[in-house]
């Protein structure tokens, strides 16, 4: 009965230990043949996934037709979705770069003007800020941007601002007649992850910078004192704790995006005093679905978390090719301030909450976006060298004798066969594989 139960055990233990060693040849350690994952590495997908300044970790998983893991929450038709302007830089076209405070717009600002591969580039001199950034053969700019125009329609002007300036600006500029001139405004702009571009704002502002003369233009005057007040006394607010920074009710870097690309003018302006509680949210839903439209009918926006896919996205929409590759920087000073994911992030989140729904309603569409523009030119680069494969057929028809049916066939064999060869070597525009610079 003893050597009975002994074999009794041994035939389980042998099992298990039988299934281990199939399970190594079958799931070799490194090996990404089997997907299971553990819960520290899940939760550390998640925190990649909302981290805010390192969003990149999670872009990169994404496949080369954009993105099977895309949450889809909103419905964007295919004119949303389709991106191609026909920018005419010999003509009388302009872009027009919106510039919102802490979203890297200072960076994508310089690669507008510096990093663009043109007939006629920017003359960028040494020392100066503004570069002249003219049409081939014109001493007419393209561009209307802070290293090109300079702040000329005020300090980091908001759409309200921008849309009711730039044509006469630029009108001015060129010496064009504003009644017989149909030129095109393209408006661009940048976004990052609210968080982080409120924390990066805050320690600006901790340093010493302020942007007490920006002119905050709508309906044709600047807010008063009471419609906009100071959060601090003297010239600056240098060395300004978190907490005071977000107890100011008055505060401009809170919701700073969605009101800089709303039309305040529906919703007078900075004139808040009459709103009650449920006024004010009133107000909230009307500027943000204003900046939901805005962004939407946008020429073009990036977002900073993007790097690769914003410099994709541009080239694809302007035909506009970049010298170098961008490169992704998430070792950012509000990176290293650590919030957690407890109470002071659900404070500047709150603080935030409309910049959060247009963050999330944002990064979605510019997903979509990459996503059917890359389909698209996988489409079209398909359909070219099917015209060059016809196009070599019919050129070996016409320049050679004629030949046996069975000769025909195994040359048109031979044709198709670089091709295929051809198929695994397309590189696309924001496969950037080579070793990027720093630029």
């Amino acid at each position: 009965m003893e050597d009975k139960s002994n074999k009794l055990i041994l035939i389980p233990i042998l099992a298990v230990v039988f299934l281990m060693i199939g399970y190594q040849y079958i799931c070799p350690a490194g090996s990404n043949s089997c997907r299971f994952l553990t819960g520290d590495k899940l939760s550390g997908m998640f925190r990649q996934y909302h981290s805010g300044d390192d969003i990149y970790a999670y872009q990169d998983g994404l496949d080369e037709e954009g993105s099977s893991k895309i949450l889809s929450k909103f419905n964007f038709t295919e004119r949303d979705l389709e991106r191609h302007v026909d920018f005419n830089i010999k003509g009388d076209d302009v872009i027009v770069f919106l510039h919102i405070q802490k979203t890297g717009g200072t960076t994508f600002g310089r690669h507008l003007v510096r990093n663009i591969h043109l007939e006629q580039p920017c003359d960028c001199m040494p020392g100066q800020k503004k570069c002249t950034c003219h049409r081939p053969g014109k001493a007419e700019s393209w561009l209307f941007s802070r290293f090109s125009t300079g702040w000329s329609c005020g300090l980091h002007a908001d759409w309200t601002e921008l849309t009711n300036c730039v044509p006469a600006v630029m009108n001015k500029k060129d010496k064009k007649d504003a009644q017989r001139n149909g030129r095109n405004f393209y408006y661009i702009t940048m976004l990052r992850d609210p968080v982080s571009r409120y924390l990066s704002e805050w320690k600006h502002v901790q340093r010493g910078a302020t942007w007490k003369t920006a002119l905050h233009m709508c309906d044709g005057r600047s807010p008063t004192q009471d419609e906009l007040p100071a959060c601090y006394s003297g010239d600056d607010w240098t060395g300004v704790t978190l907490t005071n920074f977000m107890d100011c009710p008055s505060n401009l870097a809170n919701n700073r995006q969605v009101r800089m690309l709303a039309d305040l003018s529906l919703v007078g302006c900075y004139n808040v005093s009459t709103f009650t509680a449920g006024a004010e949210r009133e107000r909230g839903r009307v500027l943000l679905a204003s900046a939901k439209n805005n962004l939407r009918n946008m020429a073009f926006y990036g977002l900073t978390e993007f790097q690769r896919k914003t410099q994709y996205l541009f080239e694809r929409t302007f035909g506009l090719r970049f010298i170098q590759a961008f490169t992704q920087i998430n070792s950012t000073r509000a990176a290293s301030v650590g919030v957690g994911e407890g109470a002071l992030r659900r404070r500047i989140e709150g603080l935030n909450a409309l910049d959060v729904e247009l963050y999330e309603y944002a990064k979605e569409l510019f997903l979509r976006r990459y996503q059917y523009s890359h389909q698209t030119q996988h489409r079209e680069q398909r359909v070219r060298r099917r015209q060059e494969r016809q196009e070599e057929r019919q050129r070996l028809h016409q320049h050679r004798a004629p030949i046996s049916k069975a000769r025909r066939e195994e040359e048109e064999r031979e044709i198709e066969g670089v091709e295929g060869e051809e198929v695994g070597g397309v590189a696309t525009t924001e496969d950037y594989s080579s070793q990027v610079v720093r630029w």
